[in-house]
């Protein structure tokens, strides 16, 4: 992508901070990002003569004026955490939806081309039909998970009533550098390595034996570009394709950073899923390809960043 004005929600978090940092040079990119999760030190360019740096918070920013001249929104502001979602449905319910229709009326309003949605795999809930299609019906089992439901329900309607093309990504669980350990939404490998580092116990919610499907920021990154790049509209689920448990996880983890610590078992986290494990076949309808045998490198990057940032 080269010569668009980009503008990016939650731009300095851990992902919208990667996806600037790869489109600053050829582009103009505007952020919004109040700075609630987010950090400018996350930025590798922040004083680069394309950023447009606005700290705000979009639930209550004149997106009109935000999105004048704008040609495409990478929306990834939102509460991304199943337990504030739990303790506050509310605020959840007006920073991830109510802001999402303000943004995609004024998306409307001055005629931006496409908007790619961050969505999650938590819109699948409890639904066992592993691996999960895009055509699986939604079951939510957080607030959080039926917020971003909701999005992709009102960015479809956008689409059929006014013409807004969207690409909504379904994120399996990304890891890479730059995302904050003490985030709750997906961090369970920031934390182990964190706890490793630290020479502290990790701390695994239920039995460990709980399974995901972990995707790299590098490849989210690639997700959002590819998906602004393409004609699709609808939803797309950007994972690798294979499971892992939480327990073979911390081994992998445990024995990349040579530390004998066992882990610490606590209770489930009420809203947390057991099972995720995503069909990727919707990824070519935005000539998007992963190579899932990266796993172990980008594990090991990761872990190298966090020697070095901690």
């Amino acid at each position: 992508m080269k010569n668009k004005n980009i503008l990016i929600t939650g731009g300095a978090g851990f992902i919208g901070s990667h996806i600037a940092d790869t489109l600053i040079n050829d582009n103009e990119v505007t952020i919004v990002d109040n700075l609630s999760t987010g950090n400018i030190k996350n930025l590798k360019y922040p004083n680069h003569e394309n950023l447009n740096f606005i700290e705000a918070d979009i639930c209550n920013t004149d997106l009109n004026d935000v999105t004048s001249g704008i040609d495409y929104i990478f929306h990834l502001a939102a509460m991304a955490s199943v337990p504030l979602s739990v303790e506050n449905p509310i605020k959840c319910n007006e920073v991830n939806v109510d802001a999402t229709v303000k943004l995609l009326k004024s998306a409307v309003d001055n005629d931006v081309r496409k908007i790619i949605f961050s969505s999650s795999s938590a819109v699948y809930g409890e639904n066992r039909n592993m691996p999960l299609k895009e055509t699986e019906p939604l079951m939510p089992t957080s607030p959080y998970a039926a917020s971003k439901a909701s999005c992709e329900v009102y960015l479809k309607s956008f689409f059929e009533s006014y013409g807004l093309n969207y690409t909504a990504l379904r994120y399996f669980n990304v890891f890479g550098p730059k995302q904050d350990k003490n985030s709750q939404y997906a961090a369970v490998i920031p934390n182990f390595i964190s706890a490793l580092l630290e020479g502290k116990q990790a701390e695994i919610y239920g039995d460990g034996e709980q399974t995901r499907d972990f995707i790299y920021v590098g490849d989210i990154v690639k997700a959002n570009i590819s998906a602004c790049k393409s004609n699709f509209n609808g939803v797309v689920n950007v994972a690798s394709g294979e499971k892992l448990t939480v327990n073979r996880l911390y081994e992998i983890v445990k024995n990349t950073l040579g530390s004998n610590l066992e882990p610490k078992y606590l209770p489930e986290r009420p809203g947390d899923i057991k099972h995720s494990l995503a069909d990727v076949g919707n990824m070519e309808k935005i000539n998007l390809k992963i190579n899932s045998g990266n796993f172990e490198k980008q594990l090991s990057d990761t872990v190298n960043w966090f020697k070095t940032t901690l």
